[in-house]
C-alpha cells in the first residue's frame, strides 16, 4: 500500500506541543519528516513520563520521525540547513516571530533556493501586529481568547477561572496548521509555487466560540440553565446532550415521562429552552432513583445522545477505539507504549503512527552525508561549528 504523502520530506523546526503535533500528523500519512533539534534536544524529552530516560509524552508526539542535531547558533549549521531545504518540501516552524529571520531562515531567505517551499510558521498570535513579541503557551492562549470566561459562563456560579491541564490550544492549531499544509500542497501541484503560512494561536482557538461570537455583537435572551450538561443519577451523572425534536422525544418516552411532549412548557423548543430548569429537575426525580449504568442502558436503548463522565483511562479501553484500531503501539528505548492514531482512515492509505521515536540526532550522520558532509566531519562535531560541506 503507498503512502498518501511519499516523497514528501518535512524540515521540522518545531518544539512542545503544536508544531510536533502538526507535522506528527504529516508522518502518520507517510512525510519523511526530519526534526532539526538543538544540541540539548526538544524540551519535551524531558517532560513525565519517562523510562529509560526517554519520554512517552515526546514520543506520542514525534512517533515516525527523523532527529538531526543542529546548533542554528553557529553559521556553519545554518549552511547546513540551507543545504537540506534544497531538498525539502516543506518547513514547518513556531519559534517567536523573528527567531527564524535572525538565523537566516526565514521564508523570505529560504524561498529564493527553493521557489516551491511551503513554510508553515506556528505561533501565539501571528507573524506580524501589536501581539506578535508576546510569549504565548496555549493556557495563556486560552484566557487571552475568550475561551476560559466564555466555558465558566456555563456553569451557574462564580468562581475563580479554571486551572489549565488539558492544552485544547495546541492542538487545535496544529490540526489548522497540518491542514492549510495539505492545501498548500495541493496548491503547489496546480501552480508549482510554493507560500507562507502564517497559523495563529488566538485565532485558532477563537474557532471554537462560534456562538459566543455572534453573543459578542448582538443582543439574546438571558440564558438560563444550560441545556447540554450533567445529569445525576444514584451513583453518578451523566451527559445529557439534546438537541433535535427527535432526541427531546426520546428522552421523553426513555424517562418515562410522554406528557413532556405536549406539555406546554416542553412542548416547542423556545419554551422548552426556557424552563430547561424544570425539566431536568423533573428528569433527575427519576434518573436519581437508578443507577448510572441503568440510565444509561435505558437512554442507549431508545437513542438519546449520552454518557457517562469517564476518566481518559476508561475511555481508552472502549471495545469501539479498540475496534477502529484507534491506538498504535510505539517503541522507544524505554520499551513500549500506545499513542493514538490520527482519528480518520482513509481506505486507500494508511494513516497510523509509526512504531519508532528516533534518539536524539540518531540520523545526524545519514542525513548530513546526503548533503555532502563526511563521516568524519559529523564525528568531529555534531553541531557543526567546525565544519564545512566538502565540495
Amino acid at each position: 500500500m503507498t503512502v498518501a504523502l511519499e516523497r514528501v520530506r518535512v524540515l521540522d523546526f518545531t518544539t512542545t506541543i503544536a508544531g510536533p503535533h502538526c507535522t506528527r500528523l504529516l508522518a502518520d500519512l507517510g512525510a519523511e519528516v526530519i526534526k532539526i533539534e538543538a544540541p540539548e534536544g526538544d524540551m519535551m524529552r524531558t517532560r513525565p513520563p519517562l523510562r529509560n530516560g526517554a519520554s512517552t509524552s515526546f514520543g506520542q508526539l514525534n512517533a515516525g520521525k527523523k532527529s538531526i542535531v543542529l546548533d542554528l547558533k553557529t553559521a556553519p549549521a545554518v549552511a547546513a540547513v540551507r543545504r537540506l531545504v534544497v531538498t525539502a518540501d516543506v518547513v514547518v516552524e513556531n519559534f517567536r516571530p523573528g527567531v527564524m529571520r535572525r538565523f537566516g531562515l526565514d521564508y523570505e531567505a529560504l524561498a529564493p533556493i527553493k521557489p516551491e517551499l511551503i513554510y508553515c510558521a506556528i505561533s501565539g498570535y501571528g507573524q506580524t501586529g501589536p501581539s506578535s513579541q508576546l510569549p504565548a503557551y496555549a493556557p495563556v492562549i486560552h484566557a487571552a481568547s475568550g475561551y476560559d470566561l466564555a466555558q465558566m459562563a456555563y456553569q451557574g456560579e462564580e468562581r475563580r477561572p479554571d486551572y489549565c491541564g488539558i492544552y485544547i490550544a495546541d492542538v487545535l492549531t496544529g490540526t489548522y496548521a497540518f491542514g492549510a499544509i495539505m492545501t498548500a500542497i495541493y496548491h503547489r501541484q496546480l501552480s508549482g509555487r510554493g507560500q507562507m503560512i502564517d497559523v495563529s494561536m488566538l485565532e485558532s482557538m477563537l474557532s471554537l466560540t462560534l456562538s459566543e461570537i455572534q453573543a459578542a455583537q448582538f443582543s439574546l435572551p438571558p440564558m438560563g440553565r444550560p441545556i447540554f450538561g450533567p445529569v445525576a443519577t444514584k451513583d453518578g451523572y451523566i451527559n445529557l446532550s439534546i438537541a433535535s425534536e427527535r432526541t427531546f422525544r426520546n428522552l421523553a418516552i426513555a424517562s418515562e415521562h410522554p406528557q413532556w411532549v405536549t406539555d406546554p412548557r416542553f412542548a416547542q423548543y423556545p419554551d422548552r429552552r426556557r424552563n430547561w430548569g424544570e425539566l431536568i429537575d423533573e428528569l433527575e426525580d427519576w434518573s436519581k432513583e437508578r443507577s448510572t449504568d441503568e440510565v444509561q442502558a435505558l437512554f442507549d436503548r431508545h437513542g438519546v445522545p449520552s454518557s457517562p463522565y469517564r476518566t481518559v483511562k476508561e475511555a481508552m479501553a472502549d471495545p469501539q477505539l479498540a475496534h477502529r484500531g484507534a491506538f498504535a503501539e510505539i517503541h522507544d528505548a524505554g520499551g513500549t507504549f500506545q499513542a493514538l492514531n490520527p482519528p480518520f482512515r482513509m481506505s486507500d492509505t494508511p494513516a497510523t503512527a509509526s512504531p519508532h521515536v528516533a534518539s536524539l540526532g540518531e540520523h545526524t550522520e545519514e542525513l548530513l552525508a546526503e548533503i555532502g558532509y563526511s563521516g568524519a566531519q559529523v564525528a568531529d562535531s555534531v553541531s557543526l561549528a567546525k565544519l564545512e560541506p566538502r565540495a
